[in-house]
Parts: structure tokens; C-alpha cells; sequence
């Protein structure tokens, strides 16, 4: 099995080539943060570990301000768990300490071991173990027989997380009914939102308990904190032929140097939109081979309801379709069925809902039908 560190640098050569890096001045930083590690590992003379992690961040708060040292640690991350997966290491050491501490962010858990205490900055930033509280029991099985039921119930299962880490944190509230825990869970933010989320938890409680005991009565919703939010939205708005079109010509010239392919991208993305009806996610899970131009049709995969749909599509939709696809074509995108209809060089990968979300909301606010700032 081959093992990293190599003596002629041909690893970090290899890892750099497949990135497709944009910007010129991009692999001069990532091979200068990745050979800084190198020579750390090779002056310890250790594998990749904990050990050596402290001492290339320490070392390298000597060079760069922190802010730019956190974000080359995740350059170096994403490298280590590119040698973790070519077994060329053991494991990646943030990956594991993530893993422990049950983190997210690598930013957070290069931050706390740049502490003078990292041990004690890693423990207060530990998470707490998924449903762990008096009720996580209850909370667990009852996200596991919806699902066997065939839901998703993923926005369902968030609420109960959030609510399990509020009941570990308040181990006073062990002994108190269900009711009195959501009380304090409800007084804990002021918002609206919360309100309404405290509303529909207590129905889905409600539900776990009453599964268990059917002498438990279902109890009646309170559409009250619902209606609040809902007054806080915005109104829909039917966009007039004017509107689209200007929409349209924005998308086409939306200034990208360093992205050629997103105008016409953009582009596509509206077009799809407006005239299918697809939605943002579902423009996300596009691949090539769902557009089929012979029948003139788009196939949507594993929308609502586990259910997948096939749309006819018009001949100017067909016409910007063939055009997107040309262009596609000569930006050397992949060209496998199972590839991203939607594709950007920027880590060769697809586009993602949030990211598509940000450049058509900074569409709209373009051709003044958003303020600059403020909800979207």
C-alpha cells in the first residue's frame, strides 16, 4: 500500500490536477499550505495525526492571521480526506476529532486546538449525543416508525433534535410533564417561528405518546402561531411577460469572468422554471440524462411523495435546452447520463438548491423586484 508523505511531492501534484481550480493564483496557496504540512509530517517523522495537526496550525499562526489560517485548514482537510480515501494515511485527524465531538465545521475544530487549552475549547464545543434526553427514547422511535411508513420526516426530525439538545442542557426539567418541557422550550426564543414550531412539536409528542398509549388523547392544534407567521410573509407575485423577459435578459448578460457557462446556465435555470414548473431542488437533481430532445421531454426524479414525473416541454424550451447543452458541451463538462444537467467547474460538481437560490434571488434583485436587503 502506498503511504504518504512522498518524497517528489507527486501526491500533492495529483490531488491539485483533479481539482479544476478557476482562478490562476489558486494552486500556488493550496501547494503552499499543503507542502507546509508535508514538511511538518516529514520533521516529526510521524504519521498523520492530532500531534502533527497542533503543530502546523501553530506554526503556521507565526505566518498567515488566523482567519486565513482556518480557511487553509480546510484546504488541508479536504486533502486529508482525499489520502484517507486512497488508504495513503490512516485517517484524516479533523475528520476523526469532528466525529467525536460530533461538530460540523472543521473552521470550529482547527479553532479550539489553536487555543492554549485545546482540549478544554474542544469539550465546550462538543454536541450533545443525538437523543439523549428523558424523552430521546420516545423521540427515536417514533422518527423510525414514520419512516418505515414510507415519510421522509426530515423537517419533523430537526424539531426534535433541537428540542433534545433544549432537554439535555435543562436536566431540571427531567421530572416535569411533556407540556411544562414545551413551555420552557416555547419561552426559550421569542420569535414567531418558534412559536409555531413549539406548536407543531406538540402535535408530533403528541402523536409518539399517543402511540404508546391510546388512552392519551390527540390533542387539538392551535392554528394561532401558524396564522402569525403566515402574516409575516410575503404575498406570491404573478410575474407579468414584461417582468419575465427582463428577468431573462439579466440571466443572459449576468456578469461571471471567471464562469462562462453561468450566464446561459442562469438562463436555462428560469427558463425551466417558469415554463415547466420546476422547482429549485428539482432544477438541482437534473441530470444529463433526464433531458431526452428526441421525445421533447424532462424527467423529474423523486419529487413529492417519492414520485418521479415526465413533462413535455415546448419548442423554445427544447430550443434553449439544445443551446444549453452545446454550450455545456464545449465548457468540457462531464457528459455521462449520470452527471449534473446544471454543472460548474468549480469542484467539477453540480449546482446546489442554495446555490441556485442565491443567483436567481441576486436576479431578481437586479431588475428591482427585491430590495438590496432583507428577506428573500
Amino acid at each position: 500500500m502506498k503511504s504518504w508523505p512522498d518524497t517528489d511531492g507527486s501526491t500533492i501534484n495529483r490531488y491539485l490536477s483533479q481539482l479544476r481550480l478557476r482562478c490562476l493564483l489558486s494552486p500556488i496557496y493550496y501547494r503552499q499550505t499543503l507542502r507546509s504540512f508535508q514538511d511538518v509530517v516529514v520533521r516529526y517523522q510521524s504519521q498523520v495525526n492530532r500531534k502533527v495537526l497542533e503543530a502546523w496550525l501553530h506554526e503556521r499562526s507565526g505566518h498567515w492571521p488566523v482567519p486565513t489560517l482556518l480557511h487553509r485548514a480546510r484546504i488541508l482537510d479536504r486533502f486529508l480526506d482525499y489520502l484517507a480515501q486512497k488508504e495513503w494515511i490512516p485517517s484524516n485527524p479533523i475528520a476523526d476529532l469532528r466525529s467525536e465531538y460530533r461538530v460540523k465545521s472543521s473552521r470550529a475544530i482547527c479553532a479550539a486546538l489553536l487555543e492554549p487549552k485545546p482540549d478544554e475549547a474542544l469539550e465546550a464545543r462538543r454536541q450533545p449525543q443525538p437523543f439523549a434526553s428523558v424523552l430521546g427514547g420516545l423521540m427515536r422511535d417514533h422518527v423510525a416508525r414514520m419512516r418505515v411508513s414510507g415519510f421522509r420526516y426530515e423537517t419533523q426530525t430537526r424539531w426534535l433534535l433541537r428540542f433534545d439538545r433544549f432537554l439535555q442542557k435543562h436536566p431540571e426539567l427531567a421530572c416535569e410533564p411533556v407540556s411544562v418541557m414545551l413551555q420552557h422550550w416555547c419561552a426559550a426564543k421569542p420569535t414567531a417561528n418558534h412559536k409555531a414550531e413549539c406548536e407543531r412539536l406538540a402535535g408530533v409528542l403528541n402523536k409518539a405518546q399517543h402511540h404508546l398509549d391510546p388512552s392519551i388523547p390527540l390533542r387539538r392544534p392551535d392554528p394561532r402561531p401558524g396564522k402569525e407567521v403566515a402574516r409575516q410573509w410575503r404575498p406570491p407575485h404573478i410575474y407579468t411577460p414584461e417582468e419575465v423577459r427582463r428577468l431573462l435578459d439579466i440571466a443572459r448578460t449576468y456578469p461571471s469572468p471567471c464562469a462562462p457557462l453561468r450566464p446561459i446556465s442562469l438562463y436555462t435555470m428560469l427558463v425551466l422554471g417558469y415554463c415547466a414548473g420546476l422547482r429549485i431542488g428539482e432544477l438541482a437533481r437534473l441530470n444529463l440524462g433526464d433531458v431526452d430532445l428526441q421525445s421533447g421531454t424532462i424527467t423529474i426524479r423523486e419529487t413529492k411523495f417519492f414520485k418521479s414525473r415526465i413533462l413535455p416541454l415546448t419548442n423554445s424550451v427544447l430550443s434553449a435546452l439544445r443551446e444549453y447543452l452545446d454550450a455545456r458541451h464545449a465548457a468540457k463538462a462531464p457528459q455521462s447520463p449520470e452527471s449534473a444537467l446544471f454543472w460548474h467547474d468549480w469542484g467539477n460538481a453540480r449546482y446546489t438548491p442554495q446555490g441556485m437560490a442565491w443567483c436567481l434571488v441576486d436576479i431578481l434583485r437586479r431588475a428591482g423586484m427585491k430590495p438590496p436587503k432583507g428577506k428573500t
